[in-house]
């Protein structure tokens, strides 16, 4: 017998457990919790629940859409799931209230499978124990020595930091990892492939021979690249010279640190690789989590403008915004130190596959990307990103775009704006996905 079926035959009317008074201050202390998030729509759809309990009355599905999420009188039930989606997260966000606040209690209220009532189900107090936890670190899949480096020192922080009890980060790691934003991502069983936007370097070398200087150019990110460069110039193929180096920005190690708990708590394991490493292949059989600036976002680029209100302008320090025809410009590339500058944080998420997900955790610059990864690990500014795309339905937060117009100085960021937010095109996205993974 499976636990939902256990769960069945334990649920009681609600009004065995709850006087109408209790069952209101109940309602009142899971609003309050903050386990609803900000949006307003799972507070008041628990409100009308609560009402409907205590007059002993089972909504209708249109009754839920038109009186507790303010549907308009054309909603159609039959063609448009809403209700179901925002039941089926407020079961969740209950589970997690009790989870979170109320381990103790008697009985808790739940949402029977395919009702929209509540229930009421008794509690197996929760047993105490002392030992000690163990320690858990994060298992990893390296694929070069320069990362190898930046891993191992990460680890070692992390190692120090989870032998702390009660550690805050530790903490908001596993609220993060509860919100819908990562849903798709931690939980299931697809591996997760976090991938690191490092920049391809090759040699130009002088008549003697010798390394004159180091080149980066953004359309050759990998050896074949290179090759491909040398055959297009072969007056100068024999100056080129493939260093098997690349780097990454220091604000993607900032970033990974914060990354990193919050994949680590699905419990499966993260294989590192770099973008310069990624084949076709990965996307389509991993969650794809990618750390670093736009302008080395190389193979995964097309997919994520692909259904975006947005575009690289002038340069990979620039987006356009094709509706509003406005530009955000990062300056933080050009101020002296000590000087203030303008930065954009960019974070995007959307369909690889039937089966995976990618999620974009990128920025202009140090700032930008730094102010994303953190805006990413913070419970308040998930749920001010579900606010700001208006829709919290599963399919609006796994397919969305948002901007942060981010202030810093000496390269560190200090405050920043959510400036735009956009659901994407999951069309367009999927018709760029499937032409990059025939090629």
């Amino acid at each position: 017998m499976t636990n939902t079926d256990t769960d069945n035959q334990q649920i009681r009317a609600i009004q065995e457990a709850f006087s109408p008074v209790e069952l209101r201050a109940l309602g009142k202390r899971i609003t309050d919790s903050g386990v609803l998030g900000r949006s307003r729509h799972y507070a008041r759809l628990l409100d009308y629940l609560v009402q409907c309990a205590i007059e002993n009355k089972s909504p209708k599905e249109i009754e839920l859409a038109l009186e507790a999420l303010g549907r308009a009188e054309d909603f159609d039930v039959s063609a448009d799931s809403t209700v179901r989606v925002y039941i089926h997260q407020l079961r969740k966000k209950l589970d997690n209230y009790y989870e979170q606040f109320e381990k103790d209690a008697r009985y808790r209220i739940v949402i029977p499978r395919g009702k929209y009532t509540l229930a009421a189900l008794p509690q197996t107090p929760v047993r105490v124990t002392f030992s000690p936890a163990p320690l858990k670190v994060p298992r990893f899949t390296l694929t070069t020595g320069l990362l190898l480096v930046m891993i191992m020192l990460l680890v070692a922080n992390l190692v120090v930091l989870m032998q702390d009890d009660g550690n805050p980060v530790e903490h908001a790691s596993r609220v993060a990892a509860a919100h819908p934003v990562w849903d798709k991502v931690l939980n299931d069983e697809k591996p997760i492939l976090l991938v690191m936007g490092d920049y391809y370097i090759f040699g130009e070398l002088n008549a003697n021979g010798n390394v004159a200087r180091m080149v980066r150019e953004f359309n050759v990110n990998s050896p074949r690249d290179l090759e491909e460069l040398q055959f297009s110039d072969i007056e100068r193929t024999e100056n080129y010279l493939d260093l098997d180096l690349s780097y990454m920005p220091e604000g993607s190690a900032y970033a990974l640190a914060r990354i990193v708990p919050i994949l680590q708590e699905s419990g499966k394991p993260v294989n590192i690789t770099m973008m310069s490493d990624l084949t076709t292949a990965e996307i389509r059989s991993n969650h794809i989590v990618y750390i670093g600036y736009i302008s080395a976002l190389d193979k995964l680029k097309e997919m994520t403008f692909a259904g975006s209100g947005l575009q690289i302008g002038r340069s990979y320090d620039e987006l356009f915004n094709v509706d509003t025809a406005e530009y955000y410009t990062s300056d933080a590339g050009l101020p002296e130190a000590g000087e203030p500058f303008r930065d954009y944080g960019l974070f995007a998420t959307f369909p690889a596959s039937a089966e995976t997900q990618v999620i974009l955790i990128t920025g202009m610059r140090d700032a930008g990307l730094m102010h994303t990864a953190q805006a990413l690990t913070d419970g308040k500014s998930l749920d001010d990103l579900v606010v700001a795309i208006d829709s919290d339905t599963d399919e609006a937060v796994a397919s969305f775009e948002a901007l942060y117009e981010v202030f810093g100085i000496d390269r560190l960021n200090f405050d920043a704006n959510l400036v735009y937010t956009s659901l994407l095109d999951s069309r367009r996205i999927w018709g760029t996905v499937s032409q990059t993974l025939v090629n």
